[in-house]
């Protein structure tokens, strides 16, 4: 394994989970308080018609995907206010004929082939140089407005009939943290693809919630945990040369059902009655 990390490529890999970590961790405490997870999933994988698009015509597949991924998260917006009760269901609507637009688009316009694999799943082992800045871009970005918009993202996760008295820059402020989740969903996608961002985005924000309930202390240690499952899944798949963003899936899920185990099991201790064995 440390012959490895002489490769430029795994080099390249792990500069990518590095500073992507920052971006994921964060939003990802803000999707998982605001119950945005779905809707994340939703917008990762509906980038999936603009990256066939960027490939078949040639064009930045970051522009693409953030193109069809700022579409899918207006229109899903757009519905979610006028159909409060029926936001779930609007999304999957939304998220279904996205991909199917993908899958015509790659099968029978572009006749994509071999590169719709890559596309839904992405490849941490062929990361470039661009796809290292629009990882640090989006977690710059992120950071700065968790910062500045983060106490109005709070008080609206906590207390939405309170923020809903100011509506006009409530939903300026959700706005933006609807961009942010497409933007940093997009910056994932060479990592992780179009059907796995949710490992990075979403599954390390929920474990982490399981143990921790301090805002700033929650965001740093689901940093940390994307960071560590990354390098460690990355570093795993190229020994056993499996996929790297299935192989980060797989344990960041696993990791999660570990924590929640543990978690249950502990508490179920905690609740015993008195007297009884625990």
């Amino acid at each position: 394994m440390i012959d490895d990390l002489a490769l430029p490529f795994v080099q390249r890999g792990l500069l990518e989970v590095g500073v992507l970590a920052i971006g994921a961790g964060l939003i990802g405490t803000w999707i998982v308080l605001r119950g945005l997870s779905f809707f994340a999933h939703a917008v990762g994988t509906a980038a999936f018609p603009g990256l066939v698009l960027a490939d078949g015509l040639g064009f930045a597949a970051a522009l693409g995907a953030f193109g069809t991924a700022l579409i899918v998260a207006g229109l899903v917006a757009w519905l979610a206010r006028r159909e409060r009760d029926r936001e779930d269901a609007l999304t999957a609507l939304v998220l279904v004929a996205a991909l199917a637009v993908g899958i015509v688009l790659a099968s029978d316009v572009f006749r994509s082939g071999a590169n719709v694999d890559q596309l839904l799943f992405g490849s941490l082992l062929t990361i470039d140089t661009g796809d290292v800045v629009l990882a640090a871009v989006a977690s710059a970005v992120v950071l700065v407005a968790s910062f500045v918009l983060g106490p109005r993202w709070l008080a609206t996760g906590f207390e939405r009939d309170l923020s809903e008295a100011d509506g006009r820059a409530t939903a300026r402020t959700d706005a933006a943290l609807l961009v942010l989740v497409a933007l940093v969903a997009v910056a994932s996608l060479a990592a992780v693809g179009a059907l796995l961002a949710t490992a990075i985005l979403i599954v390390p924000a929920a474990t982490t919630r399981l143990l921790l309930t301090r805002m700033r202390t929650w965001q740093l240690a689901t940093v940390a945990l994307v960071l560590v499952e990354g390098t460690a899944g990355m570093l795993l798949a190229v020994e056993t040369n499996a996929p790297p963003g299935a192989t980060i899936a797989v344990l960041s899920g696993g990791v999660f059902a570990v924590v929640a185990v543990g978690r249950a099991a502990v508490s179920r201790r905690g609740a015993a009655p008195a007297g009884m064995p625990s």
